[in-house]
């Protein structure tokens, strides 16, 4: 089933300019480029990872955001941001891909790409966008976008459809994922069918949140 297209992809123009901070240089510049790009296990072929603690794990080979998602914010901040300006190795349109399930499977060009979770705001994020509220303000609009695992290496390439191979059977999606462990412990039902489906460290994290939630005691590292 088509979900969307790829409307670009994007590499990193690494800075060292002021708005990155105490990290001293970023990647979080993204261009989009011209031609097809190799996504692999280990990341998007051309792209730079500056801070490994963080970004650059297997389920972060690639991170998406929707085009549409850039236009709001674009109207909401009086700003022109454009593919790549979220960070994004692709800008995607046509669907919600906050809405996707955890655990999705997508074939993108050549390439099958796994959605492992949401992406969180930083400090990097909001100094970027020259907005010291992105932090709260982005949490609170809740459309992360996703990152993505590469299960099969293959060329991505501007024009290529997004295409839905399968997805779990449990509800839980990005955004609701996102919104559950940046405060809204209301959602904690709805969780657990989900964390299997997360990379280790996440299910860490969520099953630590969900026991605080239902109140228990948190499981110690």
């Amino acid at each position: 089933m088509k979900l969307g297209r790829v409307e670009s992809v994007n590499l990193a123009v690494v800075s060292t300019a002021a708005w990155t901070g105490r990290k001293k240089k970023s990647g979080m510049d993204k261009r989009p480029t011209e031609g097809p790009t190799m996504f692999t296990a280990e990341g998007v072929a051309g792209d730079t990872v500056v801070d490994l603690a963080v970004h650059g794990a297997w389920f972060q080979a690639a991170y998406a955001y929707q085009l549409e998602d850039l236009e709001y914010w674009s109207q909401r901040l009086g700003k022109d941001l454009v593919p790549g300006n979220a960070g994004e190795n692709l800008t995607l349109s046509g669907f919600d891909a906050s809405a996707a399930i955890i655990g999705e499977r997508w074939r993108v060009g050549g390439a099958v790409l796994r959605v492992t979770g949401p992406r969180s705001p930083c400090v990097v994020f909001a100094g970027f966008w020259d907005h010291p509220k992105l932090i709260k303000e982005f949490t609170e609009v809740g459309r992360p976008g996703p990152y993505l695992a590469v299960e099969r290496a293959g060329e991505i390439s501007a024009g290529d459809s997004v295409e839905l191979l399968d997805r779990p059977d449990h509800d839980v999606s990005v955004a609701t994922l996102f919104a559950f462990t940046h405060g809204a412990r209301e959602l904690a039902d709805r969780i657990p069918p989900a964390v299997r489906h997360l990379p280790d460290r996440w299910a860490e994290r969520a099953e630590k949140l969900l026991a605080v939630a239902q109140g228990g005691t948190v499981p110690q590292s």
